[in-house]
C-alpha cells in the first residue's frame, strides 16, 4: 500500500477525499448556476454574458430600500 498505510485507512481517507470533491462541486454548481441550455443558433463571439446570480439575487434586493 502506499506509504505503508494499511487498506482499511487508505478506503476511508479515499472515501472521504472524493465525497469531500463531489460535494464542493455541487456546491459550487448550485451557487453559480450554469445555464446548461442549448441555443439553436451559437452566439457571436462577446456576445455571450455570464453572470454570478446569487450576486445578481442579492443586489436586487438591496436596490429598492436605497430608494
Amino acid at each position: 500500500m502506499p506509504a505503508g498505510v494499511p487498506w482499511p485507512r487508505y478506503l476511508k481517507m479515499f472515501s472521504a477525499s472524493m465525497l469531500a470533491m463531489l460535494a464542493g462541486a455541487e456546491v459550487v454548481h448550485r451557487y453559480y448556476r450554469p445555464d446548461l441550455t442549448i441555443p439553436e443558433v451559437p452566439p457571436k463571439p462577446g456576445e455571450l454574458r455570464t453572470e454570478l446570480l446569487g450576486l445578481k439575487e442579492r443586489n436586487q434586493k438591496v436596490q429598492p430600500s436605497q430608494q
